[in-house]
């Protein structure tokens, strides 16, 4: 989700902390025409350059400007996208016996090695998305379809495998490539609406999807491992599915991101032309090698260094574990006190599907009380309160993850019947919905008067795959030694101990802000690019 709302509001804005509107541009030096102005150029040229740009604010080329229906059909395409590559994720751990009986694997009694699968998934989406920044100038279209590309031709080799090792290495590489894609997909939505309120809808249901999407990779799947039993269709309908996909992108993904579209405009004008037109973007362009080393490094140099940031990305990051903890979890505590097989532990998981489900309309009203808080705004006036998006996330945190922890686990008695249990997943689900879509709203409005919303967010999504990826490791260990009644209590109280991180932000926001030299202690701006 890194990219998910670093456009809230953007019209230009980029890394180095240029910025302005598309009509600021025009205004470098005196227009030549209604869609552009000279300027020196960065470039060696013989001439000056001249400045691409709208031509005003109703430009119909812009995103901002399509049509409600073009943009709800291209934001649906990308929904989509988001949910069934997520699937990906998750839709292997139904196939742990049958995948350690073919490659004659050994799990000791506290450790699944099977898992390593999905571990290797996470830990490729963990490093490729610290290249999203650098993404950002090839826009969204071109990324996606390399990056769709690369991960369709990663689930061959994931369907035929011969050999564990096959499998890990071509799901680093999946993994990375879906974190991408996400990412990139998010891009798009605020690429096409300019508000808050606008887009409010469209964003949640990306969070949404994407959290759904990551846990019902065992629901959707189930089916295959009950009446087909080879968990190698798990990867054959995936790959079906992917591959009628690829050439529904191919035609029908538009470019979403304006300076894109203005760069194509002005690369085809330099090519037919000669003249030396350029987009203020590729104006200030940083060299190559600089960008790289921003992207890369940026991220984590903020996660490190900004409490605020660190904190909201642990809360957060575990939060989202929790969904590719109980893959693990779930599947011992049903079978071992209830005697189901793992496809039967498969479909336990739409139990969180539904408390997810359940979870989104509260974040929906969660964007309502944020825009109302501008009324009270007396540090901005007329700017929503950045802690005004934690309100509900205390419900989330509380009642949700921690409430929805201790009845899972005091509910794991094979004496309780299956259903209690399974509301206590459902519960954290709950939790986990609001939570992460919280957070990813909370670090962009903390960050969206400074040039590194962007970055912010990487480092959430960076922190998210890294805990992802690590917590199941631990769950097979956790319920052996602890017992699945402590084990569970063990994540409700490290979920009681994050959940007091909503309330201290509500409490000392404003001056946590004030603190830090990457964030505006005001409420949030209305011009973001990271």
């Amino acid at each position: 989700m890194s990219a998910l709302e670093e456009g809230r509001g953007r019209k230009w804005q980029q890394d180095d902390g240029t910025s302005g509107t598309p009509t600021d541009a025009a205004k470098l030096e005196p227009e030549t025409s209604p869609a552009s102005s000279t300027l020196t150029s960065p470039h060696p040229q013989k001439y000056e350059s001249t400045i691409l740009d709208w031509n005003g604010p109703d430009d119909q080329r812009s995103p901002y400007n399509w049509s409600s229906t073009r943009k709800w059909m291209t934001a649906a395409l990308t929904l989509f996208g988001t949910f069934i590559l997520t699937l990906n994720g998750t839709a292997i751990t139904i196939a742990a016996e049958e995948i350690s009986n073919e490659f004659n694997i050994e799990d000791s009694a506290t450790f699944s090695n099977t898992y390593w699968v999905v571990f290797s998934w996470n830990m490729g989406g963990a490093f490729f998305v610290l290249f999203l920044p650098l993404l950002e100038d090839f826009g969204v279209r071109r990324p996606y379809l390399f990056f769709y590309g690369l991960f369709l031709a990663m689930m061959i080799p994931q369907a035929v495998a011969q050999n564990f090792a096959t499998l890990i290495v071509t799901r680093i590489i999946a993994g990375g490539s879906v974190a991408v894609l996400a990412n990139t997909i998010a891009s798009a939505i605020p690429d096409m609406w300019a508000t808050d309120e606008a887009r409010s809808v469209p964003v949640g249901l990306y969070i949404l999807l994407y959290v759904t999407g990551n846990t019902a990779g065992p629901v959707t799947f189930s089916p295959v491992m009950q009446f087909i039993g080879n968990w190698r269709w798990i990867f054959y309908i995936q790959l079906i599915v992917y591959g009628a996909m690829a050439p529904v992108y191919l035609i029908f993904l538009p470019e979403t991101r304006g300076h894109t579209i203005l760069g194509n405009e002005a690369r085809k004008i330099r090519k037919e032309t000669g003249k030396p037109v350029y987009t203020a973007e590729e104006s200030r362009a940083l060299p190559i090698r600089q960008r790289l080393i921003k992207s890369v490094t940026r991220p984590l140099y903020l996660l490190f260094t900004e409490p605020v940031l660190l904190a909201s990305t642990v809360w957060s990051a575990f939060a989202l574990g929790l969904v590719f903890a109980f893959t693990q979890s779930s599947e011992q505590v049903f079978q071992e006190l209830h005697g189901w097989n793992s496809w039967q532990c498969g479909y336990i998981q739409g139990a969180v599907v539904i408390g997810e489900l359940l979870g989104w309309p509260i974040t929906i009203y969660g964007t309502s009380l944020h825009l109302k808080s501008a009324k009270r705004n007396t540090e901005e006036p007329g700017q929503p309160i950045p802690e005004a998006r934690l309100y509900v996330s205390v419900l989330g945190s509380f009642l949700g993850i921690t409430g929805g922890m201790f009845v899972y686990a005091w509910t794991s008695f094979d004496y309780v019947p299956w259903i209690a249990p399974a509301i206590g997943l459902a519960m954290v689900g709950f939790g986990i919905q609001i939570v992460v879509c919280v957070i990813a709203d909370y670090v962009v409005d903390l960050y969206a008067a400074s040039d590194y919303a962007g970055s912010a967010i990487a480092a959430v999504v960076v922190g998210e795959q890294i805990v992802a990826a690590a917590l199941p490791l631990t769950e097979a260990s956790m319920y052996t030694n602890l017992g699945f009644q402590w084990a569970s209590s063990l994540l409700g109280f490290i979920a009681l101990l994050l959940s007091i991180i909503p309330l201290l932000f509500i409490w000392q926001g404003r001056k946590l802000r004030e603190r830090s030299p990457f964030m505006k202690s005001g409420g949030q701006s209305m011009a973001v690019k990271s």
